[in-house]
């Protein structure tokens, strides 16, 4: 939580001086027509409590993303975004105790609908898509140890977005948005299934951003 509220303060101010910027750049340059865009940020990934029996909770952590989008037009696009590097969890019990480990790095393509007109200074945005992401470096206390081998499916399901873009000029814009996904992998010890992972996560991510 202290993590999203700097990352949250951060972003405000520079919304905060963008919007003045914005609003004095007078150069009749604009950001309608434009069809590509590329964003870089830092999203917080926090998966569900109780995933599986004996499992109370899997912790969320920060990772760097990255996305690119091609709009069709100043309203319609679709985008591509992914981690650029792997979330770290650790597994807990319903008592809190750490009993394991596991890495993640999701991939999704969405469809997107941006509000209002290209040059607005706040431009909300919604979407909806499909993701898959891999896990890797599982690791549970008293089975590893053993030989036994865990391991968690690959996720695969439905992504909803929410977000806002802020213009600082034509060119480059701030983002901030919150993602969701279905995410209800099998997860396996010693090759046999040991229950369904209902990990279900939200993503809220703070970004910069550049069009062309």
């Amino acid at each position: 939580m202290r993590s999203i509220k700097i990352l949250s303060l951060a972003t405000l101010g520079a919304l905060a001086l963008s919007s003045t910027a914005f609003a004095q750049d007078g150069n009749g340059d604009t950001a309608s027509g434009k069809h590509f865009a590329v964003v870089g940020g830092i999203s917080l990934l926090q998966p569900k409590n109780d995933p599986v029996d004996g499992i109370g909770k899997v912790d969320g952590g920060p990772a760097p993303t990255i996305s690119a989008s091609y709009y069709f037009n100043d309203n319609f696009a679709v985008e591509l975004w992914g981690a650029a590097d792997k979330f770290d969890h650790r597994v807990r019990t319903d008592g809190g105790a750490k009993v394991g480990s596991v890495e993640q790095q999701p991939l999704a393509l969405s469809a997107q609908y941006h509000f209002g007109q290209a040059d607005n200074v706040f431009r909300p945005f919604v979407g909806l898509g499909y993701y898959e992401s891999n896990f890797s470096n599982e690791k549970i206390d008293g089975l590893s140890s053993t030989g036994n081998h865990v391991g968690v499916d690959t996720a695969k399901g439905a992504i909803g977005t929410v977000g806002v873009d802020m213009n600082i000029n034509s060119t480059w814009f701030a983002r901030a948005d919150a993602r969701y996904m279905h995410a209800r992998p099998d997860l396996r010890v010693a090759g046999q299934n040991a229950g369904e992972l209902k990990l279900d996560p939200w993503t809220v991510g703070f970004g910069l951003g550049a069009r062309f």
